[in-house]
């Protein structure tokens, strides 16, 4: 008889992952180890290995859907070599490990931990369009009771309907009250693929199918759905404060200009995040707080004694926050050559899982895009961010003069759970005076090269 495989555990405290891409199809032979299916975390993406040889049977998740570990995937038909077990083993899942993802936004490592057991129940989700949600609330169906008939288990309108027809009451008199409109089409563009699909929902009242048919509705997943989860925890967890000031960048932008041929020498692109890091560093020594994180549960501040800046990075995939590891013991020249490497992986998709964690600190440096200001949302459970803005010449006054100089805005956003207003201007007014002093880097540096 077919045998199941399961989400194995990905580790880091992931419950879930969504199916990105199957990389065979039903009635496909298929190897021990070969790559199966990529599976994509709030983590990272990992591409997951086929537990056993024999023929893939039935695939149980669809591309795009989101499941919890512990639920079944994959069926493979009877003829296996080997049993396949309700959860990969912890050997399977160190050998998932070797193997890279390649197409996929950002791969990782998984984690060889044994998985926990999540009944089928547990683990059901309702798939479910928003017209079809909205329908359930105005007939007065509970959409999660709703055994859903559509492609991959999808609760549908249908489904809804006869819900609501079989149950007693106000559902009833509710689904007799909704007009049986035309059906419109629906064009969605699927983010994972670029693929336009085109499907036919019937819209509730007269006035939602005159928008209807004007719409594009694209499905929030995959990196976009990560980041707008971790962004909105971040700001319903953390008690946002931003903090502004304003940098004279001139004497950095001489020294740069002296350094950028030694570093081309390297074959290295200096940019000004290195010394904005290490200027951040220089700060977080100073003030360790800002350096920290805090845990609830223990009711403890936990401040780390490490360095671990994580800079923002526009991908065609989403935003990526890659880590440079032990910023304080970096030379800048060393710092730069990471910085350039790890854009690089982030925008090929080729990020591992330990690219993106750790980190303590963060820069987002928005001045190369443009725009004077912006108010940066913490990279929870961090306690910081510092927004970097467009440097542009501006008269200001110096010594009762009044010189052009280079000139940008700092933005420091900070949780107001843990610091204070005025500590953050005094941590701000730290990197600034490092900045505008920037041999003070050098002294600080282990080596500047």
């Amino acid at each position: 008889m077919p045998r199941e495989f399961k989400l194995p555990d990905l580790g880091e405290g992931v419950a879930e992952g969504e199916i990105v891409k199957w990389l065979v199809t039903e009635g496909d032979e298929i190897k021990e180890d070969q790559p199966m299916v990529e599976v994509m975390t709030d983590k990272a993406t990992v591409q997951i290995p086929s537990p056993t040889s024999g023929r893939v049977g039935k695939i149980l998740a669809k591309e795009g859907q989101t499941v919890r570990v512990g639920t079944s995937i994959v069926s493979f038909d009877a003829g296996g070599e080997q049993q396949t077990g309700v959860q990969a083993q912890p050997q399977q899942q160190r050998e998932v490990a070797a193997v890279p993802s390649q197409p996929a936004p950002p791969s990782a490592q998984m984690a060889p931990e044994a998985g926990q057991k999540i009944s089928h129940i547990e683990a059901a989700r309702v798939v479910a369009t928003p017209a079809t949600r909205k329908l359930a609330r105005e007939l007065g169906v509970d959409i999660e009771s709703v055994r859903g008939t559509g492609p991959g288990g999808r609760t549908t309108e249908e489904d809804v309907r006869k819900a609501a027809e079989s149950s007693k009451g106000r559902g009833k008199e509710a689904a007799q009250a909704v007009p049986q409109l035309q059906q419109q089409q629906v064009v969605q563009r699927q983010p994972s693929t670029g693929e336009v699909v085109t499907e036919f929902r019937r819209p509730t009242t007269e006035a939602e199918a005159a928008f209807t048919e004007r719409e594009e509705h694209i499905p929030l997943h995959g990196i976009r759905k990560r980041i707008a989860e971790k962004m909105a925890k971040s700001v319903h967890t953390a008690a946002h404060v931003t903090h502004v000031d304003e940098v004279d960048f001139t004497e950095l932008i001489a020294l740069r200009e002296k350094l950028k041929r030694k570093s081309e020498e390297h074959g290295v692109k200096l940019t000004f995040l290195p010394f904005l890091m290490k200027a951040a560093v220089a700060a977080l020594k100073e003030y360790p707080n800002f350096n920290a994180s805090i845990d609830i549960e223990k009711e403890e501040i936990v401040v780390k004694h490490y360095y671990n800046m994580g800079f923002a990075t526009d991908t065609p995939s989403g935003l990526i926050v890659p880590v440079v590891k032990d910023v304080d013991q970096k030379s800048i020249l060393q710092i730069a050559k990471e910085i350039e490497e790890l854009s690089a992986r982030a925008r090929e998709g080729k990020i591992s899982l330990d690219d993106i964690q750790h980190g303590t600190f963060t820069i987002t440096n928005i001045g190369t895009l443009g725009g004077m200001i912006s108010t940066p949302i913490i990279n929870f459970p961090e306690v910081a961010i510092l927004g970097v803005h467009k440097i542009q010449k501006k008269p200001v006054v110096r010594e009762e003069n009044i010189v052009i100089r280079d000139v940008a805005f700092l933005a420091l956003s900070f949780d107001h759970r843990i610091v204070d207003g005025a500590d953050a201007a005094r941590f701000t007014s730290k990197i600034i005076s490092v900045l505008e002093s920037p041999g003070l880097m050098i002294l600080d540096s282990v080596k500047f090269y």
